[in-house]
C-alpha cells in the first residue's frame, strides 16, 4: 500500500491540491524546464513512412580543360543516402473514478493531472534531441550528442562533421556542452512519420476497467493516452556545432575556465547559420558565466 502513490494520483494528493475553499489548486509547476527548445525547431514530414531519406552530395564533378580537338571527360557527381528515424513516446495514466468523481471537480482534477504528463513528456523529448542514441535505446531516435561525440585533436578537416566538434578542455564531472543549432527545412529539422499529425496528440479514452497492481481484481479508472512519434533529421552536418567538455564548476571558479566567448566565436565561424534560425543553447549556469567572461 505504501508504493500506491507512487504511480496512481491518490486522494490525499488531490486533497492536497485544493485551496482552502475546496477548488483545486492551480499548481505552480516547479519541475518545468524552460528551455523553449522545441520553440524554435521546425517539423518537417518523414518522406519514408516513420523513416526519412536524405540524399546528401558527397562529391562535386570536375571539368575539363580542352586544347583545340581535343575531347572532354565525362564526369558525374556523388551521393550518399542517411536515413533518421522516428521514436514513439507515449504515457498512458489511469485515475480510478472514485479519486476523480469524489474530488468535487472532475474536469479540474483530470486538467491538473494532464499538465505534469505533457511536460514530462517534453523533457524526454528534450533529452533524446541530445543523448538519444540508437544503438543503446533502439525505440528512441539518434539524438545530437552521438552524431557529433568526436573533436579534433591534430589537423582540422572541413569536410568531416568534427570539424564543428571544438573542446573546452575540461576534465571535471560536471561537464556540459554549448550547441548551435541551425533550425531549417535544408539544415536541422523535427520529423514526424509520414500521413501523421506533427506534436503530442492527446486522447481521452474515457473509463477503461483495469487490472489492480496488487493483484486483487480489476476497478474502474479513466483512461488518457499521450503519443507523440518524433525524430531528427539533420541534412547538412555543417548546419549543427558543440563544444564539449566545458567544466561548469571551474567557470563559476573563474580558475582554468574555458574561454566561452572565444569558443563561441570560432564555432560561429564554422557552422553554417545561413541555412535557416541558429540558435544557442547552453545550461543556464554556463550562460551566466558567458555574460561575466563578456564583461572583461
Amino acid at each position: 500500500m505504501s508504493t500506491l502513490g507512487t504511480y496512481n494520483l491518490t486522494l490525499a494528493d488531490v486533497a492536497k491540491r485544493k485551496d482552502p475553499d475546496g477548488k483545486i489548486a492551480k499548481i505552480v509547476e516547479l519541475l518545468n524546464d524552460d528551455h523553449q527548445i522545441l520553440e524554435y525547431a521546425g517539423f518537417q514530414e518523414a518522406n519514408d513512412g516513420t523513416n526519412n531519406k536524405t540524399t546528401i552530395r558527397t562529391g562535386l564533378p570536375g571539368g575539363t580543360w580542352r586544347k583545340l580537338y581535343g575531347g572532354i571527360q565525362s564526369t558525374k557527381s556523388s551521393t550518399q543516402q542517411v536515413v533518421d528515424s522516428c521514436g514513439m513516446l507515449e504515457a498512458l495514466p489511469m485515475i480510478d473514478v472514485d479519486v476523480v468523481d469524489k474530488s468535487g471537480d472532475p474536469a479540474a482534477t483530470l486538467l491538473s493531472e494532464s499538465q505534469p504528463h505533457l511536460e514530462g513528456m517534453k523533457q524526454d523529448l528534450e533529452s533524446t534531441l541530445f543523448y538519444g542514441d540508437t544503438a543503446l535505446y533502439p525505440e528512441r531516435f539518434m539524438g545530437l550528442a552521438p552524431r557529433y561525440d568526436a573533436y579534433l585533436r591534430a589537423t582540422p578537416d572541413d569536410t568531416k562533421s568534427d570539424y564543428n566538434v571544438l573542446t573546452g578542455a575540461g576534465a571535471g564531472s560536471d561537464n556540459t556542452s554549448v550547441w548551435l543549432i541551425t533550425w531549417g527545412p535544408n539544415a536541422c529539422h523535427m520529423l514526424y512519420p509520414k500521413g501523421s499529425k506533427a506534436g503530442l496528440m492527446q486522447e481521452n479514452l474515457g473509463k477503461q476497467l483495469i487490472d489492480a497492481a496488487d493483484s486483487s481484481g480489476k476497478f474502474l479508472a479513466y483512461a488518457t493516452h499521450y503519443k507523440w512519434d518524433v525524430g531528427l533529421c539533420i541534412r547538412d552536418w555543417r548546419a549543427v556545432g558543440r563544444i564539449c567538455n566545458i567544466d561548469i564548476s571551474n567557470l563559476e571558479a573563474e580558475s582554468s575556465a574555458a574561454d566561452l566567448v572565444k569558443l563561441m566565436i570560432r564555432l560561429s565561424e564554422r557552422v553554417r547559420t545561413n541555412m535557416g534560425r541558429p540558435v544557442w543553447v547552453m545550461h543556464e549556469r554556463v550562460k551566466t558565466m558567458l555574460r561575466i567572461q563578456a564583461l572583461s
